[in-house]
């Protein structure tokens, strides 16, 4: 089919539960910016939604009207709903997105004082980076001074003790289950005090 019809993508979006008002979205333009705001190529777009390359670049240039199961294949590739493949972003941001790290699965960076595992790393623009690591430092020594680096960070333990030094407060024994909120602009390093290497959960602010 050539030449969408406006009123018949609406109606599918408000049957989804989308809003009856507004000015319509061009869905061609609105699944383009979708795609290049997460980096995708048309390819890679298509392959998440289940669809053939040809068909998700004819939507993107308006050369065809998609049925609803492709639209629907199209919102859940896109980890958005259907409503919003019609709703414009506010602010330029991309709403409704969702990334899920299977156990073991995240993107895994080792240093000499931590093996990190990156959680959600298919999103991109993100507002927080959560990451696990598991702390091998054993003393402040092993470190080559303070790390520092902009926004706020949340830590909690998941396994183990560790110790948080931090620059202006005394260092603190946390245990499983402890947490701590701090500026991470502030000096602060982790060590393990357990037999074993602690690992614990640490989710870094990035605005």
């Amino acid at each position: 089919m050539t030449n969408a019809d406006p009123k018949t993508l609406i109606k599918i979006a408000r049957e989804s539960g989308g809003s009856d008002h507004g000015t319509p979205v061009d869905l061609g333009q609105r699944v383009r910016e979708l795609r290049k705001a997460r980096d995708w190529t048309l390819e890679q777009a298509a392959s998440q939604a289940g669809l053939a390359r040809s068909t998700l670049s004819k939507i993107e240039n308006g050369q065809m009207s998609p049925t609803y199961d492709a639209l629907k294949k199209l919102a859940i590739g896109l980890e958005i709903s259907v409503p919003q493949l019609f709703t414009p972003p506010r602010a330029g941001q991309v709403n409704g997105r969702m990334a899920v790290t299977k156990s073991g699965q995240g993107a895994a960076q080792a240093t000499v004082t931590y093996e990190h595992e990156l959680l959600a790393d298919t999103l991109t623009k993100k507002q927080m980076l959560p990451y696990r690591a598991r702390v091998r430092a054993r003393t402040m020594e092993e470190f080559e001074g303070w790390v520092r680096h902009d926004g706020e960070e949340f830590l909690y333990v998941l396994t183990g003790v560790i110790r948080l030094y931090t620059e202006f407060y005394e260092p603190v024994e946390m245990r499983r289950g402890d947490s701590a909120y701090y500026d991470a602009t502030m000096g602060h390093n982790v060590v393990s005090v357990s037999e074993e290497d602690a690992n614990i959960l640490w989710v870094t602010s990035l605005t």
